[in-house]
This record gives structure tokens, sequence and C-alpha cells, in this order.
């Protein structure tokens, strides 16, 4: 029986395990187009949550390859929960989450003003060169130098 190895750190919610889980377990195996959907709000800082179950949000992705290709989400425009979860990304940043957002004030700003509902998708020439190179990382394929790791 093949060992599952998880990095796991201190300040991982349920949500951040969960993904965690899915990338070494299930992604790499996703061959055929699949959609994936109803993600943990907890790594999803910027999608509005699901109506029908406030702990998930209204997002997919799109694998194929064993790759993601494509990301979608409905963008959460209310000024209030959008500020509580920059709060907590800057929270987990401080923790040593170096994938945690900064609270973006402008955008929380622009937020008060007023946002209808919205989506948004991303499906970028980067993650396009990634599929058809093979490359195991994003960053690998990034136009700037300064993205990629060092």
């Amino acid at each position: 029986m093949p060992i599952l190895v998880l990095r796991f750190e201190k300040n991982y919610g349920s949500g951040k395990l969960l993904l965690e889980i899915f990338e070494k377990t299930v992604e790499h195996n996703l061959a055929q187009p699949t959609f994936i959907t109803d993600y943990p709000k907890e790594v999803s800082p910027l999608s509005r949550a699901n109506d029908e179950d406030p702990w998930l949000v209204d997002r997919f992705e799109l694998f194929a390859a064993g790759r993601e290709l494509a990301n979608g989400f409905q963008e959460l425009n209310d000024p209030d929960e959008q500020a509580a979860r920059f709060n907590s990304q800057v929270q987990q940043r401080e923790e040593g989450d170096d994938e945690a957002m900064v609270y973006d004030e402008d955008y929380i700003q622009a937020l008060e003003f007023g946002l209808p509902p919205t989506g948004g998708l991303g499906v970028g020439i980067d993650r396009l060169v990634m599929f058809l190179t093979d490359s195991p990382s994003i960053r690998d394929v990034l136009f700037f130098p300064q993205m990629r790791e060092k």
C-alpha cells in the first residue's frame, strides 16, 4: 500500500487539508477533461460563498492530463466579508503561509462602491504552454523571471 506524505502546517484548517489531499491523490489522475466544483472557502478568499453550504464557494477548476487548465468562480462582492477574509489571509501569512494573500485596501474600497454579481475565469496562455510543454509547475513557463522559483 502506498504511503501518502502530506505537508501539514499548524495553521491549516480542514479546507487546506482537504485541498492538500486532493492535490496529492486525485489531481494527477484526472486524465480526461474534468471540472472540480465547490471548493472550501478557506482556500478561495475571493470567491462568493455557496448559498446552500457556506463552508464552500462557487468555484470550479478544469483539469486535463493531470493538470489544472482553468480556474473560475463567482466573485465575492460583499466588502465586509471580503475584508474579514483578507484579515484571515494576513494572519495565515504571518503564520508562515507564503500563498496567503495580503490585505488589499483599494479593492475593499472599490467593493464599497458596489459590485454587481460577477464571475471570472482564468485560462491563461501560461497554463496552455505548461500543458503543451509538460511542465510540472506554472512557474516554469512564466514570462516574468521574478515569479519563478529560485
